[in-house]
């Protein structure tokens, strides 16, 4: 009986193993809002790493978090890099390209899990209106592919890109007001 169970065991193991390889290589994550102001006001509010603890859905995950600013305030070239608690680890983003319609940001996480992505925000502003689409994008190593099996990336990611987009949304309202 126990010899059967252990063989049942190891069938499911390397079944989903299995389906764990038929995952996509990359992934990627999108969410958009429209925020009433213009998109002068919600740039400096992505462009500038020392606004993000007014919006951003992890600031408050870890009220112990410590933070690095270097580089420049704001722009290509700016940094920020995080250590805190297990649910935001330890990471970097650094700016690479800020143009008034678009911010590309490197995001590196370093703990619990290594990853590299790219996150970007397009803004498209009409009548005072700023379309706002938040992307983040990378590849899906196999330990990813095995975690797919069993969650949805974009469900999770995407929730805090939602609550992330409320605050800015918020912020941005407030301030353009």
């Amino acid at each position: 009986m126990f010899k059967k169970i252990l063989i049942g065991l190891v069938v499911i193991i390397v079944a989903i193993l299995g389906y764990a390889t038929t995952k996509p290589d990359t992934f990627s994550v999108s969410r958009s809002i429209a925020i009433n102001a213009k998109a002068e006001t919600v740039h400096g509010f992505i462009n500038d790493f020392n606004q993000w603890p007014n919006w951003s859905p992890w600031e408050k995950l870890d009220p112990e978090m410590k933070r690095t600013f270097s580089g420049p305030t704001s722009g290509p070239g700016a940094v920020y890099e995080w250590q805190g608690n297990s649910k935001v680890g330890k990471g970097r983003m650094e700016i690479l390209q800020s143009t008034p319609q678009q911010i590309r940001i490197k995001l590196d996480f370093i703990e619990p899990i290594e990853g590299n992505n790219l996150t970007v925000f397009d803004l498209n502003e009409n009548n005072g209106v700023t379309q706002v689409n938040w992307s983040m994008s990378g590849p899906s190593p196999y330990l990813s592919k095995v975690m797919q099996v069993f969650m949805n990336m974009d469900s999770i990611i995407g929730k805090d890109f939602e609550s992330g987009l409320a605050n800015l949304k918020a912020r941005a309202e407030t301030q353009a007001h």
